[in-house]
């Protein structure tokens, strides 16, 4: 298995489209659904992407245990392709996260995506401070996400990253302009810049000037074709063919997300129902799509299908 050193995996990613596959889990109690996990890493990672982000957000890190998400990453490790990037979540408190840290790279992952303190509000300093333990807990790769209530500014991340040289990525959760171009201007390519808004296609165009290359992609993990033709769009900077492709398909889509708090990963799990691929429910405290929005999703889904075939 490759394996990438931090200073390989930033421009791995950075060069392509990435992907955060949900988490399948059984129709009857919700446990974690190995087998059908394992096949679908398999399907997706047979287009190419920079990089694969098991049990990330959309993969539903906030309601695994500690022990399923190393089964995950696990699974993921094992079943993508050689060469393909796997990175891992870590998150809660410092020590939780730094446990979280060293589990994933036992289990084989190339990279960690490091999210928020859980729900305590903290300053720049504590933030830097959780950010250079977990660095310091791993050989691998870190990503740093900003949003909620870990907001990291332009002087923090040239902090850690002076300090950790395994600091490689910001991933932009909050859609700050200002804020983003005060990051990019004072670090420059320093480190890789992953759009993580909420259907970051919806941002990525404009962010592509701030030097944002990559997003995470949650349609990716039902419309592979669509979100990689997209990604090209963007990148080639076909602006028709983009705002054509936000209206047909990604605008619609999101006033579906829009319906209920929690929809931005359900309607993933949605999505892959209704294209043949079901991984199964979402844990609560989310809940599924109602049967009529899964029915407008997938009547949303073939009209885009007849419109390209």
């Amino acid at each position: 298995m490759t394996s990438y050193a931090p200073s390989e995996l930033g421009p791995r990613i950075g060069s392509g489209l990435l992907s955060f596959p949900v988490t399948h889990f059984t129709a009857d109690d919700h446990s974690f659904d190995e087998g059908a996990y394992r096949d679908n890493i398999g399907r997706l990672a047979e287009y190419e992407v920079g990089g694969l982000f098991a049990a990330g957000g959309t993969g539903e890190f906030f309601s695994l245990t500690g022990a399923e998400v190393e089964r995950v990453v696990t699974a993921a490790v094992q079943s993508a392709p050689e060469g393909t990037p796997i990175l891992a979540p870590a998150g809660y408190g410092t020590r939780t996260a730094v446990e979280y840290a060293q589990a994933v790279e036992r289990a084989g992952a190339d990279g960690i995506l490091l999210f928020p303190p859980y729900l305590t509000e903290a300053g720049q300093d504590g933030l830097a401070e959780h950010v250079e333990a977990v660095c310091r807990a791993t050989s691998l790769g870190v990503i740093v996400y900003s949003r909620a209530n870990a907001v990291y500014t332009a002087p923090t991340l040239a902090r850690v990253a002076e300090r950790c040289p395994n600091l490689i990525g910001y991933k932009d959760g909050v859609g700050d302009i200002d804020a983003m171009t005060r990051i990019h201007t004072r670090l420059g390519d320093r480190l890789t810049y992953i759009g993580g808004l909420p259907t970051a296609e919806m941002f990525a165009l404009p962010y592509l000037e701030l030097g944002v290359t990559t997003y995470s992609s949650a349609i990716f993990n039902f419309l592979p074709e669509f979100a990689l033709d997209f990604y090209g769009a963007v990148r080639e900077r076909r602006h028709d063919t983009v705002f054509k492709m936000l209206d047909d398909f990604v605008l619609p889509y999101t006033e579906i997300r829009n319906r209920r708090p929690g929809y931005a990963v359900s309607i993933v799990k949605a999505g892959m129902t209704a294209v043949g691929h079901s991984a199964g429910p979402v844990r609560p405290p989310l809940t599924d799509l109602t049967a009529e929005e899964l029915a407008d999703l997938g009547a949303l889904i073939d009209g885009l299908r007849t419109a390209t075939a």
